[in-house]
């Protein structure tokens, strides 16, 4: 099946130019391995409505999967989780409870995590840690049901 893949990258820093973004190549060559199609990728500032402007764009794109990295930490900054919540119809909270369970393995601070997943229009959305290790490894964890989950929202008409 293929799955056109939008990344979008939080980070003011890298927003700003001061700090080099590993987190979305490092998604992108996962995505890559995956056997997944990166096409666009988008890097925005820790903001709510810059972050939902970048999945609607995406999204509105046909994009069939997003893969955000950065904002799920406990910082007051780390905003994604809310900016996906707010415009999703659904959150798919296994996806989340199988990067924090997986994450604890390797790290106490994986509990600290609200990585997650939700379905925006017809499209699913992950949000990955901002460290590339850990979105990749968290990726790693949930990608055998990407493919089933795409497959699925495919039959539902496009809304963003």
């Amino acid at each position: 099946m293929k799955i056109d893949v939008g990344i979008i990258t939080v980070s003011d820093r890298a927003a700003r130019g001061e700090y080099e973004d590993l987190g979305g190549p490092a998604v992108r060559d996962a995505a890559r391995k995956h056997g997944w199609m990166p096409i666009e990728e988008i890097v925005v500032p820790d903001d709510q409505a810059r972050i939902q402007e970048a999945i609607r764009q995406l999204a509105s794109h046909g994009r069939h999967l997003i893969l955000t990295t950065g904002g799920t930490g406990v910082s007051p900054r780390d905003v994604t989780p809310e900016a996906v919540r707010a415009i999703a119809s659904r959150e798919l909270q296994g996806f989340g409870e199988a990067m924090r369970m997986e994450s604890r393995k390797l790290t106490p601070h994986g509990i600290l995590s609200r990585s997650l997943a939700a379905v925006v229009g017809n499209t699913l959305v992950i949000c990955l840690p901002g460290k590339p290790s850990g979105a990749v490894e968290c990726l790693g964890f949930v990608a055998p049901a990407v493919p089933h989950c795409i497959e699925v929202l495919r039959q539902i008409p496009a809304t963003c």
